[in-house]
């Protein structure tokens, strides 16, 4: 697996990105309830944006999907906001009415990274740029620009954090483990494991994490075969659930967790807590990991049944977006930092990459509240 992408230096880049204030025509309209409806109504000077989001389920869609309609609607433009509850057949509709509308860009965080491609096909020939939000979408030439968190990096975080909280390395162990891994259907989900598994899988192969369940892929390229489709808590809980009930029968007690995110941790998290593990000081429960800063896991976290989640700060990520819709609509250049990582079997993609973060119970306050993405009270704090 190249490095490059490793290295990529966003800081800089991230910190010139969003010194600019966003500007568009400041046209009136009037807009429905929500702006999800983009017909029936006179478009905005700016134009129509579709933004196509997978499903409402998870919490951090809804901020997501929220947050850049309204940076767009703010900068001058018509929305049409869709959410397709991880159905790929819904999505791709909500995507071909975008086009028939007359989008000038689609925004698209995928279900299934390989389905878009005849619909956007269809986009392409009507010239409407599409930019691939935070997973990339593969197998098709009409993909124009990729923005994302460095997820490669995000797997690493959790990886060294489970290394430093088990001191691996330096004679301790051996630490029963059980490692999961997010959709197989979703392009992002292989960096996240990878990411963790290039830290870990020398541990493994050195007894230290022992995984009694199996289920150990035999390298990061098998990362799917412990794959939750769908990031289905229920999923998660019932795979977690299993695994205790069939290796963990004679006083045996799981040491860590690895958990790519937090819809994955909570499901964990629910069947470590009925299987009767104590969280606390003088408690059994593992090092559990996760991803998103979900309000349930970071409430967790305080609880101390989750021992940390990495942050994307997706404000930042939909800012981001949102310039690169700018740029595109007046026919300047995109903002990206790197061109040579994402390759989605087709191409190359332009990408944009952003920084993630480390949130444990020790820096909720001083991170995820001084920052504003929650208010104290909501975490009881």
């Amino acid at each position: 697996m190249s490095k490059t992408w490793k290295k990529v230096a966003v800081a800089v880049a991230a910190a010139s990105l969003f010194t600019a204030s966003l500007t568009a025509c400041s046209s009136e309209r009037n807009d429905d309830e929500g702006g999800n409806d983009a017909t029936g109504g006179t478009a905005t000077e700016g134009g129509l944006i579709g933004i196509a989001m997978p499903t409402k389920s998870l919490e951090r869609w809804n901020r997501d999907g929220s947050h850049l309609d309204e940076l767009l609607k703010d900068a001058g433009f018509e929305t049409s906001l869709q959410y397709a509850d991880n159905k790929v057949d819904q999505q791709i509709t909500q995507i071909q009415n975008m086009i028939n509308d007359g989008a000038k860009v689609l925004v698209v965080a995928s279900i299934d990274g390989t389905a878009l491609g005849p619909v956007l096909e269809d986009a392409a020939s009507k010239d409407i740029k599409v930019i691939a939000y935070d997973r990339l979408i593969n197998d098709t030439a009409n993909v124009d620009y990729y923005a994302t968190f460095d997820n490669y990096k995000v797997g690493q975080l959790q990886g060294e954090f489970i290394k430093d909280q088990l001191k691996l390395g330096e004679g301790n162990g051996p630490f029963n483990f059980e490692p999961f891994a997010g959709s197989p259907d979703d392009n992002n989900a292989k960096f996240f494991f990878q990411g963790a598994w290039d830290i870990l899988s020398q541990y493994v192969d050195s007894k230290e994490l022992v995984v009694k369940s199996g289920k150990a892929p035999a390298s990061d390229d098998d990362w799917q075969s412990i794959g939750i489709l769908g990031w289905g808590s229920d999923d998660a809980q019932a795979e977690m659930e299993n695994r205790l009930n069939s290796f963990y029968t004679g006083g045996e007690k799981v040491d860590v967790v690895l958990s790519p995110n937090d819809s994955l941790a909570l499901g964990i998290a629910q069947a470590l807590d009925s299987a009767g593990y104590k969280a606390g000081d003088g408690g059994d429960w593992p090092v559990l990991t996760g991803q998103d800063a979900d309000k349930a896991n970071v409430l967790n976290m305080l609880d101390g049944k989750q021992s940390m989640t990495v942050w994307k700060d997706t404000r930042e990520l939909g800012d981001a977006v949102a310039k690169m819709v700018q740029e595109i609509v007046a026919g300047g250049d995109v903002t990206v930092n790197d061109t040579e990582t994402y390759n989605n079997n087709v191409k190359t993609v332009p990408t944009l990459l952003l920084d993630p973060q480390v949130v444990t119970p020790d820096s909720v306050e001083s991170i995820l509240v001084e920052s504003g993405f929650y208010k104290a009270g909501d975490l009881g704090l």
